[in-house]
């Protein structure tokens, strides 16, 4: 534990990329003069979590080094865990005119400048290994694998002055940097955090294994990914409202704290799930929740995949402690939520439901049964699909 009681961020240090106000001018004079490489979305979020020290001991996007470490073995170069790589990559005719040594500008889709980086590598993107190793296949359907190949071919590293971590950001009264979770977590006086992770609305299923956790820690995050997701995923504003709604109604707000985390996903199934526990630790938090098909997409990893990989791990390589949890269900037979560990029902006795179910139900402004989900949660689906969101 650090000195506050708190868990020490990955690597010891939490890092941080913003420079000081005093700066900020400075930079931004500079970074006009500046080739300029307009980042992808994703390449923003891991700029966002880079500068705000979310993946701590990251000081920059990878060097060629880490690349292979952590696509061969799961770790960086300096032998530190870490599943999944964090690159920021142009096109062969891009980095062709970039000099090594020399700065670049970062920007975003509306070319406003973001960072400037002094490039000092530039190395081949292997991407057929990326697909290979984090996402375990090659195929174009893997929305994981499609952004990976629409990347570009060289990738670049470098030192990073970040000017912000991002314009316009969303939820800023719940977007808080690393830093600013450990201060609340000192403030409620927290020793142990337990940290859910999640890109879909809070059904009771998710509500029954969160206050499991919470059970056996002093406080909860929730901490939902609001960066990019696919298509067909629930939109990030409607399942703001679900949180806020869910947790107002039927958590303590004492032992609760909702947060955003900017992060883009990338559906790597087991490897993202050891990302989400590492950076994790870095806000802060003590313990994670490892669910079902975690992370996961499609057929594309084994339902408890995540929580195997888990097991791989010497536990203080990772530094916090995964809470792994069974598929939950509404039990008739029990009268209460439950898994096969707890219940002896049949499959007639469990309420389960699938996700085209739940959609067509929701379509046709019907509430799924209270078993499966919190009528408030219902409405807001329902609200939202009839507004065409």
């Amino acid at each position: 534990m650090s000195v506050h009681g708190l868990i020490p961020p990955h690597g010891g240090k939490l890092v941080s990329l913003v420079v000081p106000d005093g700066r900020a001018s400075e930079l931004r004079a500079a970074g006009a003069k500046l080739p300029r490489i307009r980042l992808t979305e994703r390449e923003q979020c891991d700029l966002e979590l880079l500068a705000v020290g979310a993946m701590s001991p990251l000081t920059s996007f990878m060097t060629e080094p880490d690349f292979h470490s952590v696509c061969d073995g799961m770790k960086l170069a300096s032998g530190a865990a870490w599943s999944v790589p964090v690159t920021c990559s142009v096109d062969n005719a891009a980095a062709g005119k970039i000099e090594l040594g020399g700065k670049v500008a970062l920007t975003d889709e509306k070319d406003r400048l973001l960072a400037v980086m002094t490039v000092e590598e530039k190395y081949r993107h292997d991407k057929t290994k990326e697909c290979e190793k984090v996402y375990r296949t090659t195929e174009d359907a893997h929305p994981g694998v499609a952004v990976t190949k629409a990347q570009g071919d060289v990738c670049l590293s470098g030192p990073l002055d970040v000017l912000t971590p991002r314009h316009e950001p969303q939820y800023t009264k719940y977007r808080l940097t690393p830093a600013q979770t450990r201060a609340a977590f000192n403030e409620r006086g927290w020793k142990t955090v337990v940290a859910f992770q999640t890109r879909n609305p809070i059904h009771r299923a998710h509500e029954y294994i969160t206050k499991c956790a919470l059970e056996v820690c002093d406080g909860l995050m929730v901490h939902p990914l609001v960066g990019e997701t696919q298509k067909g995923d629930i939109p990030a504003d409607v399942r703001m409202k679900c949180y806020e709604v869910l947790l107002a109604n039927y958590y303590s707000p004492k032992n609760t704290l909702l947060a955003v985390w900017p992060a883009a996903m990338r559906y790597a199934g087991p490897r993202e799930a050891i990302l989400h526990a590492l950076i994790r630790k870095n806000y802060g938090v003590t313990h994670f929740i490892v669910g079902r098909d975690h992370a996961g997409v499609g057929k594309y990893y084994g339902t408890y995949d995540a929580q195997k990989l888990f097991d791989e791990f010497d536990p203080a390589a990772l530094g916090i402690t995964p809470l792994k949890f069974e598929n939950s269900f509404w039990c008739r037979k029990s009268g209460s939520m439950a898994t096969a560990k707890t219940t002896n029902s049949t499959p007639d006795q469990q309420v389960s439901l699938s996700g085209t179910a739940v959609r067509d139900m929701l379509a046709k402004g019907e509430r799924p049964p209270v078993e499966f989900t919190r009528p408030e949660i219902a409405d807001i689906l329902i609200a939202s699909m009839k507004a065409g969101g």
